[in-house]
This record gives structure tokens, C-alpha cells and sequence, in this order.
């Protein structure tokens, strides 16, 4: 039995369905290319669209719609900017004396406190003075006895003489009798030496301070016996008005510090605690070393300070500063305006539009937080201390003042670090 053909239709359908999945292919590359295309406008507009100017529109800095960035700002005045050198000093007494005894004996008083404040001459000790009294009385009989035995000689020696010119009297016993005198002369001088020696020594048996200070703690009591040149002594006197400071200045400072001294000039030298918050004591600048330690590549120096209340203490480590001349109308920014670049420093200067401006400036002295600006930048005008790292040249601003209710300010925007706007500003 033989089959009937199939129908045209059914063969032309099966004729064009051939080319249906090559269709299909291609539509989806169509829409992979319009895809990507796609991400790659959207990708170019993210990127591009913070670099928009203030004024809006489309440019060369990017798309309009930006919102401005909270600062802080501060406006360059005009200050004194004080040269400092800073160091770490140590405190050293002026005179520190061991007052040891000058003869031996027994202490029979000691007539200081611990600690206590003594004047120069001040008795702090005795020592039995009875046997120095015996030993003075003992000279001045022998320094009698011998000058009443010079008068006698010197007596005798006139009547030779006389009696020689009469030619009464042998000239060898003149002789003999004037060699006697100078004989007792020598004698008589001897013994005073002697009385004076045990006077000395008498004094001696009060031991008094020989400067001016603070004693220590007391190495000897009452009753004990001390020799001569005791190593311990009675006291220890270290004197603490006025008081010097020693501390070290680089080497590369040294011919500002040279020429501030031939040019006669006080140098002011202030002792601070070891924090740096509290002034401990004002001097002056006193000399310099001989040498430089080669070592650290300092040489050392020294402050006097007057003391008198008793701030600074022997062996105390101070921060000294030491100020060496002071810059009179200097322009200066706080130092979080100023700016390192690869092309050096620079600040961001805010225009009148609250638009900023990069511009490059030459600095000069650096204090703890103000610093000169020798060129690039005018008395008066506004520069952004905070917030600065996210800006660029022509970004669209505003301070903290000027923030609507709610936004979120830069990290202590438009507020300048403390002592932005201070002349007394420590310059390094």
C-alpha cells in the first residue's frame, strides 16, 4: 500500500525553520554588545561625575551635581613667630661641697637639720675645742718667753756697741751678742707661727658651711670621733639658688647662637616640667662647651636660673627651650593648611564663589602650630585647614558654619588646631 506524499505547506515550513537558530544567535550578541555598552557608559559617568565644576554643566573636571565638601578654615594673619631650640636639660647644682673637718676630734654638736637651708658661714658642727685651746695657750707662753728674752739681748747688744766705740769691750763679743739676737728674732717668729696654728686650729673646731645651699642627710652624730679629711664629712651642701641647667644644641646651630652672643644679646631660657604644660623657671643662656660630642653631633650648653622658689632640683631632667631671636610680622596659617606635594607645599586658598584653589607656597619658620608662609599667599586670605585630603583644585566648599542641620562635618571641620591664630608660637 503505497503512502500519499506530505503537503507542500509542510515542506516549505520545514524549509524555513532551518534558519531560525542562526537568528537566535545573533540576536544575543546584539544584546551583549548593548549591554556592555551599557556598563561602560554608566562606569564612565561614575568616575567622571566628581570632577563636575561648581558653576555645573558639563566640562573638563566632569558632570554637574556634586555636592560641596565641609571644611575647616582659617585666615592667614599676621603673628611674631618666636626661634626655639628645644632640648632636654639636666639640673646641676652651681657648687656642691662635701664640708669636711680640717682637724680631728670629737663632734660635740651638730647644729643642722636634714634638708634644712643654710647660709654662707653658718656653724654646723663643733668639735672639742679643748684641746686646741691648751694647744694655743701653750704657743703664746713659748711666744712670751722668747720675745722677753729678745728684748733683753737687743739690751745688752746696745751697751756693747756703745762700749766698743770706747773701745771697752771686744769686737768679737759684739759680734756674739747680735748673733744672739737674730737667733732669738727667728725663735720669736717661730712661736708666733705656732700660736697662730693653733688659733687656726681652735677656729677649726667650728666647722662652718662655705657656701650657701641645702644640706643633706647627715652622715655623723654627737659623740663620735672624726678625723681630719674625713671622706663622709659632717655635711653635704649643694647649692640651689641660682642653679644651672645643662643641655645639648645641634652642632648646625651653633653660629646663630655665636652671633647672638657677640652681638650682645640675652638669650632667654625657659625650664619646662616633662610634659611640657607647666613652666617650671626662667634664666638666661650662660656659655657654651669647648668641644663638640662627636658622637652625637651636639655640644653642650649651659643655663642659670635664679631658683628662688625652689621649682628646680639637682639631677632633675627638664625640657629646656631656648629662644634664639623672634621673627617680627611674619603672614603665618595654622600648620594643618599647609600642604606636601610632589612639587612641594602648597594650601588650598577658598575664593569668594566657595570654590578652592590650589596654590603653591614657599614656607618658612614652622612653630608648634603656626607656620610662616615667606611667599604665595596674602594677608587676610581664607585657606582650609581640615578636610582638605578629599578636595582638588576648583571643588565646590563650605564650613561648618554654613552646613545645613544634619550633615555630617569633616573631623573638627572649622576648627583649627589649637593656638592656630597665636604669636607665641614655638618655631623650630
Amino acid at each position: 500500500m503505497e503512502h500519499p506524499p506530505p503537503p507542500a505547506s509542510s515542506t516549505a515550513a520545514t524549509g524555513t525553520g532551518s534558519t531560525g537558530p542562526r537568528r537566535s544567535r545573533w540576536s544575543g550578541k546584539v544584546i551583549a554588545v548593548v549591554a556592555l555598552a551599557a556598563l561602560a557608559g554608566l562606569a564612565w559617568y561614575l568616575t567622571h561625575r566628581a570632577a563636575v565644576p561648581a558653576t555645573g554643566g558639563f566640562g573638563p573636571r566632569g558632570t554637574s551635581g556634586a555636592p560641596p565638601s565641609t571644611v575647616g578654615v582659617a585666615t592667614a594673619g599676621r603673628a611674631n613667630i618666636p626661634v626655639i631650640i628645644e632640648s632636654l636639660g639636666t639640673v646641676v647644682s652651681a657648687a656642691s661641697v662635701t664640708v669636711t673637718p680640717q682637724v680631728s676630734g670629737v663632734v660635740t654638736r651638730v647644729l643642722y637639720k636634714e634638708g634644712q637651708m643654710v647660709q654662707k658661714g653658718e656653724v654646723l658642727a663643733t668639735i672639742d675645742p679643748k684641746p686646741f685651746e691648751l694647744a694655743l695657750a701653750q704657743a703664746s707662753g713659748a711666744r712670751s718667753r722668747d720675745a722677753a728674752q729678745l728684748d733683753a739681748a737687743r739690751v745688752l747688744l746696745a751697751r756693747y756697741r756703745t762700749l766698743l766705740k770706747e773701745d771697752s769691750v771686744a769686737r768679737q763679743t759684739v759680734d756674739t751678742q747680735d748673733a744672739l739676737v737674730q737667733q732669738l728674732a727667728g725663735t720669736v717668729a717661730l712661736d708666733r707661727a705656732n700660736e697662730d696654728s693653733a688659733r687656726l686650729n681652735l677656729q677649726w673646731s667650728r666647722i662652718v658651711a662655705p657656701v650657701a645651699g641645702r644640706v643633706g642627710l647627715r652622715p655623723i652624730d654627737a659623740g663620735n670621733y672624726i678625723a681630719a679629711g674625713s671622706a663622709g664629712g659632717v655635711a653635704t651642701i649643694t647649692q640651689v639658688s641660682p642653679i644651672d641647667v645643662q643641655f645639648s644644641i645641634p652642632q648646625d646651630r651653633i653660629p646663630d647662637v655665636r652671633l647672638r652672643i657677640a652681638a650682645g644679646a640675652t638669650l632667654p631660657v625657659t625650664a619646662w616640667d616633662s610634659g611640657r604644660t607647666r613652666q617650671l623657671e626662667a634664666g638666661s643662656f650662660l656659655t657654651l662647651d669647648n668641644q663638640i660630642d662627636t658622637q652625637t653631633g651636639t655640644i653642650k650648653a649651659k643655663a642659670r636660673f635664679a631658683n628662688t622658689g625652689g621649682t628646680l632640683y639637682p639631677n632633675q631632667f627638664v625640657n629646656v627651650r631656648l629662644l634664639l631671636r623672634t621673627i617680627d610680622g611674619a603672614v603665618v596659617i595654622p600648620v594643618t593648611a599647609l600642604r606636601h606635594g610632589p612639587n612641594g607645599d602648597f594650601v588650598y586658598v577658598v575664593n569668594a564663589d566657595h570654590t578652592v584653589k590650589l596654590r603653591d607656597v614657599t614656607a618658612g619658620i614652622s612653630g608648634v602650630d603656626n607656620v610662616a608662609i615667606a611667599k604665595g599667599l596674602a594677608l587676610g586670605e581664607e585657606v582650609v585647614t581640615e578636610g582638605g585630603d578629599r578636595l582638588k583644585d576648583g571643588a565646590r566648599v563650605r564650613t561648618a558654619a554654613d552646613a545645613p542641620a544634619g550633615a555630617a562635618p569633616a573631623a573638627n571641620a572649622g576648627q583649627p588646631r589649637r593656638g592656630s591664630g597665636n604669636a607665641g608660637s614655638a618655631a623650630r
